[in-house]
């Protein structure tokens, strides 16, 4: 590129001489900590595993741009914050973007174009999509294997449904009633071991916009316990899922499944009678203290027709104070076949709530929503790539567990970690990264980075 200071502006007054700011410094970048991931990606080889399970159909001696590079290409710059194919357009010599796909900062071709991008989206089937999603689980569950060895005793499955609104002529895109939009219904699925903080993200699955809560759910869980068990033959396995999936078929399975669960109930008519003395309680109890009170309890119930037998059903009876307005009872159900106390499993049940925080995340730190091909298969893989690049943001968050983004999200990992300004130089023996030395988390990401297999020269 030619200098060139056409893209510049002028500040008279903000200092004793007039400032002038040009765009106008080759060989540089704003993405300089992507080489974090860089590293993360080679330790974990989820790119390269990712590239493999697709196929080439296009005439090799018209490639330009191998598959591998191109899923690389993708899959970094949606974790850097580049979601659209379009930013392609000048990300394409990006040098470090050109790095993390492989390619020589300077002397390497440019990146991929958005019309390369768009068709290579474009052209995934429903078999790669499959595996994708089966290898995306199996990194996972590899790492966490490697890490835990013997030592996991309690094994947790999350499962929940978010909506992912669309606006345009996507394919299977549906108005949804409980959303008030039409939209897609994806199916996101974490997995946590033990009593640790957090947890992971397993699979990502996106479904049309009229699929009920439980669609497809029976087939990929037992999929994924395939491989848990294969991975940790000693832990036990506990599936929580809210009341969206409180359907007999799924409850049938999970009874047969061998795992323990926690289901959400809907508050049925013929549940509420149940616990009526419980609410009670409740009542009396919060007119003593004035404080928002729980009263838990449980039965066996058997519904007419859909249970084949009697299951433990968990109910908290709960009174929600709030001043300067009239009391609000609260009253949950779940079921269960937990052996803990009514108190200990709904609080349990509760805790599904961090897998929640994992959704959003992935929403708003990723843009999980940006599902804006006209194909479904497409926004499938997009969904796939968001999901990869999730991976890759979770364990960069393990690598800086000694330091004070030990619990950082993907934005303040990106934008403390991942968003410095680089100068780059290349010759014929190394290339050389220039970072600014005012940053002040240098010794953080120093050790980051060694933690992903830098090392001191």
């Amino acid at each position: 590129m030619s200098k060139s200071t056409t893209q510049s502006v002028l500040f008279p007054h903000l200092i004793s001489k007039p400032i002038l700011a040009a765009f106008d410094q080759e060989h540089s970048s704003a993405d300089g900590g992507g080489l974090l991931l860089k590293a993360v990606d080679e330790e974990l080889g989820l790119s390269a595993k990712l590239a493999a399970c697709l196929r080439d159909a296009r005439e090799a001696g018209k490639v330009r741009h191998r598959l591998d590079e191109i899923f690389a290409q993708r899959l970094f710059a949606i974790a850097l914050g580049y979601p659209d194919c379009n930013d392609a357009q000048v990300l394409a010599h990006d040098p470090i973007h050109k790095m993390m796909a492989g390619r020589a900062p300077l002397s390497g071709d440019r990146l991929a174009s958005q019309a390369t991008l768009s068709r290579f989206e474009n052209s995934i089937g429903p078999a790669e999509l499959y595996r994708l999603v089966d290898t995306i689980a199996d990194t996972v569950i590899g790492r966490h294997r490697r890490r835990l060895r013997s030592r996991a005793k309690q094994i947790v499955l999350d499962f929940d449904p978010t909506d992912d609104p669309t606006y345009g002529q996507q394919e299977l895109s549906f108005y949804h009633g409980h959303y008030r939009s039409h939209c897609y219904l994806p199916l996101i699925g974490t997995i946590g071991f033990n009593k640790e903080k957090g947890q992971s993200l397993l699979c990502a699955v996106l479904r049309p916009g009229n699929a009920g809560a439980a669609m497809g759910f029976i087939p990929i869980l037992e999929r994924l316990l395939i491989k848990v068990r294969a991975a940790f033959p000693k832990a036990r396995i506990r599936v929580r899922l809210d009341g969206g999936f409180g359907v007999p078929e799924v409850l049938d399975y999970l009874d047969s499944a061998g795992v323990e669960y926690v289901v959400g109930l809907a508050n049925w008519s013929t549940l509420k009678p149940r616990a009526k003395k419980a609410q009670r309680d409740a009542m009396q109890a919060y007119k003593k203290t004035g404080q928002t009170t729980q009263v838990f309890g449980e039965t066996l119930f058997k519904t007419k027709t859909s249970w084949p037998h009697k299951r433990r059903v968990i109910y908290k009876a709960e009174v929600i104070d709030y001043p300067g307005r009239e009391p609000k009872e609260n009253l949950r159900f779940v079921v269960t076949n937990f052996k803990m106390t009514p108190k200990r499993t709904y609080h349990f049940y509760c805790q599904r709530g961090d897998a929640e925080n994992r959704i959003k995340e992935m929403k708003h730190g990723l843009e999980l929503g940006r599902t804006s091909c006209s194909s479904f298969l497409a926004n499938q893989f997009r969904v796939q790539l968001t999901a990869a690049a999730y991976v890759l943001m979770q364990e960069l968050a393990r690598k800086a567990r000694h330091t004070v983004y030990r619990d950082a999200q993907v934005t303040r990992l990106r934008d403390r970690l991942l968003k410095l300004p680089a100068w780059v130089e290349e010759s014929v023996r190394r290339v050389v990264v220039h970072l600014p030395t005012s940053f002040l988390g240098k010794a953080e990401w120093n050790k980051i980075a060694q933690a992903a297999g830098a090392f001191s020269p």
